[in-house]
């Protein structure tokens, strides 16, 4: 670990870093190959600044990953996967994940590295997904029989496909009640 990842960053220390990874951000949605000196004239700071940050490209991204692991796991978090009711939790889940994945599309596509922050983030969001998915199984909204595993898999699958498909012009409180009513009842007719 290193010194500045041991101790907290100064305020002004904290907002240099947010901006850093959020520039990248929109600059590597752009163009993935984008130099640092791109970030860092996007993000208004001196490459100086990035490379005492980050010691290369690679911890740039790997801390982006990280970032956006965090924001989303949060997203799950403000579902209130194990009080809220599930349909209620599975929406509201949905939504803010929609809003987190529209904006950090980047940096949650890329590949986390094996034992990063990144991908142990992304394994606890896919157990506490399952969690969800067992509670909404006992509550009778997913059929008993149902593969949990095969369920969460069509759920991000929608997730992807929402993002794909040009929702960005459908607010994400519409996006996700399509996508639970899709995992839910299918594209069968209602009766």
């Amino acid at each position: 670990m290193s010194e500045s990842a041991a101790r907290p960053l100064r305020a002004d220390a904290e907002r240099s870093v947010r901006a850093i990874l959020e520039a990248a951000e929109r600059v590597l949605s752009a163009d993935p190959g984008a130099s640092m000196e791109q970030i860092a004239s996007a993000a208004g700071v001196a490459r100086t600044t990035i490379n005492r940050r980050f010691a290369h490209r690679r911890a740039l991204v790997e801390a982006l990953a990280s970032s956006a692991a965090r924001q989303l796991a949060q997203a799950v978090d403000d579902g209130r996967p194990d009080t809220a009711p599930p349909l209620v939790a599975l929406h509201q889940i949905t939504a803010n994940v929609l809003e987190v994945k529209s904006a950090w599309g980047f940096a949650l596509a890329q590949p986390a590295a094996p034992g990063s922050e990144a991908a142990a983030l992304h394994q606890d969001i896919s157990r506490r997904c399952i969690a969800v998915l067992e509670r909404a199984r006992a509550n009778k909204l997913i059929d008993e029989a149902a593969d949990l595993q095969w369920v969460q898999r069509v759920y991000y699958a929608l997730l992807g496909e929402s993002l794909q498909s040009g929702s960005e012009q459908t607010d994400t409180d519409t996006a996700a009640a399509r996508i639970i009513d899709t995992l839910l009842h299918g594209a069968g007719p209602r009766t």
